[in-house]
């Protein structure tokens, strides 16, 4: 893990992205909503993402944006950006210290008093996190247990048979994205799942009708003496 301070860190790419004429507000919102996950995780040397908690985090409505978008942050040393060809494996993200190591390193808590001091970065999730956890007991990182699960993916018209292999991949690999990065809300990672699995089923589809007009097509001259 790298020691990162957030103000200067901050400081620091802002002054770039003031300079840089190719960024758009959308390269600055998508390089934020990495921060914020980058700091989810205390600044390891680099993390895996999911795109649509991405997307969401950073209000990106569009897949074709989001990927332009953070290939041209790759592109122009803001981030190394190795995209995953996995459907059930984030891709990988690194962050370069655009601030100095060697200042005090804040973290997103709160002061003794209960109040932020105004130094720290807000976490998205940990917000929500803290209050579930004071109000029912549940943690978001992962289900208590399969029947938790099952219960969540039949409420999004989802079978138990697919929440069991959900619930059986991820407890396999200690619940974490591609078996590294700790999942900070495995309800966010089953929805991405969910998503991942209709784009397969999709696909599978298209090949088995593209299958099926190819043999539905037949040769008007048909040699008749050929073995069937």
């Amino acid at each position: 893990m790298e020691n990162i301070n957030y103000i200067k860190h901050l400081n620091g790419v802002f002054l770039h992205f003031a300079k840089d004429n190719r960024l758009n507000p959308t390269h600055i919102s998508l390089y934020v909503a990495l921060f914020q996950i980058w700091n989810n995780y205390h600044f390891p040397n680099d993390f895996y993402i999911i795109r649509d908690e991405v997307m969401h985090f950073a209000k990106i409505g569009s897949k074709t944006t989001y990927h332009r978008c953070i290939k041209e942050l790759h592109h122009w040393k803001y981030i190394v950006y190795t995209p995953s060809h996995n459907p059930f494996h984030g891709s990988k993200i690194k962050m370069f210290n655009f601030g100095t190591s060697d200042g005090q390193v804040l973290y997103p808590y709160p002061t003794n008093n209960g109040t932020s001091d105004g130094q720290a970065v807000v976490s998205i999730n940990k917000p929500l996190q803290t209050v579930k956890n004071n109000t029912n007991g549940t943690k978001l990182d992962q289900p208590k247990n399969q029947n938790e699960v099952i219960v969540f993916f039949e409420s999004q018209n989802w079978s138990a048979l697919e929440a069991k292999k959900f619930f059986n991949h991820y407890q396999s690999i200690g619940w974490r994205v591609g078996g590294k990065t700790r999942i900070v809300d495995w309800k966010a990672t089953a929805r991405n799942w969910m998503l991942k699995a209709n784009e397969l089923k999709a696909e599978k589809t298209e090949i088995e009708v593209r299958l099926e007009m190819d043999n539905l097509r037949t040769n008007i001259h048909k040699n008749y003496h050929e073995p069937l």
